[in-house]
């Protein structure tokens, strides 16, 4: 299987979920651009967190934690979709940038490189208020490009109807949620996935 994960936002818990998913079904991990040095990388937050994952190297390595279209305008670099192939690698987890529809080029976003690989989508959403708006929305944007969409993912604390509304609503699976976690280690985030989710969803 060989699946993406995008977001309602930024900060939401991606990187953390593609974690808990890849170590689960010791996949390899692919994030194709990361805009955002200092303080590390998502793939060596996954690296940590997921060790039974094998890393993959970004396509892009960018300096600005900012969009990836204008990170690249800062550095001198043009990213040519065409480096954007994702590795062969199965399985496989792909974690996008920020949201659906954040900026890869000008020309090109985060839902249209989907459109073209045609991987199942798993949208995290946080739980907090405001959710049903953007994740509806994120449903949209995917559907409008015939992105295949898996399920939501939620992160953060039970919002029952809020869940429920949006999985009604966007007429998608609701596939879990992942608490917010005290503590992260391989471990916490393991129990977490397995307490919370059906690994048989992502096979």
């Amino acid at each position: 299987m060989r699946l993406v994960v995008t977001g309602t936002d930024t900060g939401i818990g991606k990187t953390l979920f593609s974690a808990a998913l890849a170590g689960a079904l010791r996949a390899a991990y692919w994030k194709p651009i990361q805009a955002g040095l200092e303080d590390g990388s998502d793939s060596d937050t996954v690296a940590a967190l997921a060790p039974r994952a094998t890393i993959l190297p970004e396509a892009y390595r960018l300096t600005t934690p900012c969009s990836p279209h204008r990170a690249a305008e800062l550095d001198g670099v043009e990213i040519d979709l065409d480096r954007l192939v994702p590795p062969a690698a199965d399985p496989l987890v792909i974690e996008g940038a920020g949201g659906a529809l954040v900026p890869v080029t000008r020309h090109c976003l985060y839902a249209d490189l989907f459109a073209r690989w045609q991987y199942p989508v798993v949208i995290v959403a946080r739980t907090a208020l405001g959710t049903i708006n953007h994740t509806l929305l994120t449903i949209e944007a995917l559907r409008a490009r015939n992105v295949p969409i898996l399920g939501i993912a939620f992160s953060g604390d039970a919002v029952e109807d809020s869940e429920a509304t949006i999985a009604a609503i966007g007429g998608v699976k609701r596939l879990g949620r992942l608490p917010h976690l005290d503590s992260l280690s391989p471990e916490r985030i393991a129990d977490a996935l397995a307490d919370s989710f059906d690994l048989g969803d992502f096979r």
